[in-house]
């Protein structure tokens, strides 16, 4: 473990810290893209290797259980061993795997390296927001927080038309070498402009608590994502519940009982750090209620084709990308708090708008609701994701970044679990009312409640943002 290093532990600006972004946006893109990328190419990989729908969405699944389990971990490491080394690590992983993907021979071979990649992919996303921080003075950390932000925004919505493109192009093995060159250009430009971490000092790592942390977060996960499937009262949604209800427990119970803990409890008794956190991830189901349901509406309801319901998903994140780093700088001076509040109000607005969508409505009716939507989520990521990191000591960047990272993919989950389950049972329940020949007005009912579900959620979340003290650091 290398102790010599560059970074300072009160560091001076560091003249190089925007080619240091620049470094790690050059890695970042490509876990969004990633996620998003396959999910084009899942029907040619089921007639490549002649297997069912259920098989096949273990592809994405895999990805998603891995990443979002392990994200904590990645967090820890990087306090221990420094941001650099898993970093650096991460991108060697997630591209190599990429490569064996590609090359796959059957579809377990390709689930497994699925797997491998998002063990890649998760280090360098969780590691980037800590060493942004570490690197940025406090009057520059939004603005260059909400820069990094716009890669999340990019790779989300440059997912699926890229996958699409390249499928059609070069077969459906191409969405995975395409990370080759960007893998291999990211790799030799973080190696030379990331600095190694100074005063390392040695630690012990938690094995029990990560592991306990991995089989919660997974069971958790994976009972979220197949719950409305299953059935939320099947047994294998209660024992998911209950493995997750008990690992979650003991996951508590040891980390307030060892003496170096995987994730530093006392870091939620900073009540912006749990306020900010509690806040994404409210904005981040309120977000994912939109994301999950709306293509259904899109495609079932107005009868648009994939190709026309892509180009009008596109909005939003075309707004956030636009926005983010405008409203990071603006944090950096006038402080995060209020920002906050006003960018998670306008996306409760938002949904609360959506959920007045008709059977009649036209492109313009859903783009501007859309776009007022990214308008929300833009002024309110960068400002909160700063509130985040600036409330959490040097020493603990890396678990600050984790948790954030971990409260992302918790969101998406459960924001995809909620909205669905109010959207079932309130169609449902129009139904036995009105019978088949109502799968319209019931469709509409149940797609009206969650999307106010959501905008509930998101004002909540906006509340959340008020109860901490406003702060140019934080």
């Amino acid at each position: 473990m290398p102790q010599n290093s560059v970074m300072p532990a009160v560091p001076a600006v560091n003249p190089r810290r925007w080619l240091i972004l620049l470094a790690v946006m050059a890695a970042g893109i490509m876990g969004p893209i990633d996620g998003s990328v396959v999910n084009v190419a899942l029907p040619t990989i089921t007639r490549v290797f002649n297997v069912d729908l259920n098989t096949v969405g273990w592809v994405a699944m895999a990805y998603l259980l891995v990443l979002g389990s392990l994200i904590l971990t990645y967090g820890r490491l990087g306090d221990m061993y420094g941001f650099r080394r898993v970093l650096l690590m991460g991108i060697a992983i997630f591209t190599i795997a990429s490569g064996i993907c590609a090359l796959a021979p059957n579809i377990w071979v390709l689930i497994a390296f699925r797997a491998i990649q998002a063990i890649g992919a998760g280090m360098f996303m969780a590691m980037g927001p800590a060493i942004i921080t570490s690197v940025f003075p406090p009057y520059e950390r939004g603005r260059a927080l909400g820069t990094n932000g716009m890669i999340v925004a990019v790779g989300l919505a440059l997912g699926p038309t890229l996958g699409g493109f390249l499928v059609t192009i070069a077969g459906w093995e191409a969405i995975f070498t395409i990370n080759l060159p960007i893998g291999l250009i990211s790799y030799i430009l973080c190696r030379q402009v990331v600095p190694e971490t100074r005063d390392l000092k040695p630690q012990r790592f938690d094995l029990i608590g990560a592991a306990a942390g991995f089989f919660s977060l997974s069971a958790f996960l994976l009972a979220g994502s197949y719950g409305e499937e299953w059935g939320w009262t099947s047994p294998a949604t209660l024992i998911l519940g209950l493995v997750f209800l008990i690992g979650a427990w003991f996951f508590i119970r040891w980390e307030k009982l060892v003496a170096e803990p995987m994730l530093d409890l006392t870091l939620f008794s900073n009540k912006v750090f749990s306020a900010a956190n509690f806040a994404a991830l409210m904005n981040f189901m309120s977000q994912y209620a939109l994301v999950f349901l709306l293509p259904f509406y899109l495609q079932q309801i107005l009868n648009y084709n994939a190709g026309h319901t892509g180009l009008i998903l596109t909005a939003s994140p075309l707004v956030v990308l636009l926005l983010a780093p405008v409203s990071g700088a603006l944090s950096d001076r006038l402080g995060t708090r209020w920002l906050a509040f006003a960018g998670q109000a306008i996306v409760g607005l938002a949904l609360f708008l959506m959920a007045g969508l008709q059977v009649t409505s036209q492109p313009v009716d859903i783009i501007w609701r859309l776009g007022l939507f990214g308008l929300g989520t833009g002024i309110f990521q960068s400002p909160n994701n700063s509130a985040v990191m600036g409330s959490v000591p040097r020493h603990r960047l890396g678990i600050g970044s984790g948790v954030l990272a971990t409260v992302r993919n918790v969101g998406m989950v459960l924001g995809i679990a909620v909205s669905s389950g109010v959207f079932t049972w309130q169609r449902s329940a129009k139904l036995a009312v009105l019978g088949p020949e109502g799968m319209t007005t019931a469709f509409m009912t149940g797609l009206r409640a969650a999307f106010l579900v959501g905008a509930f959620l998101a004002a909540a979340g906006a509340l959340a943002s008020l109860v901490r003290n406003d702060n140019l650091a934080g």
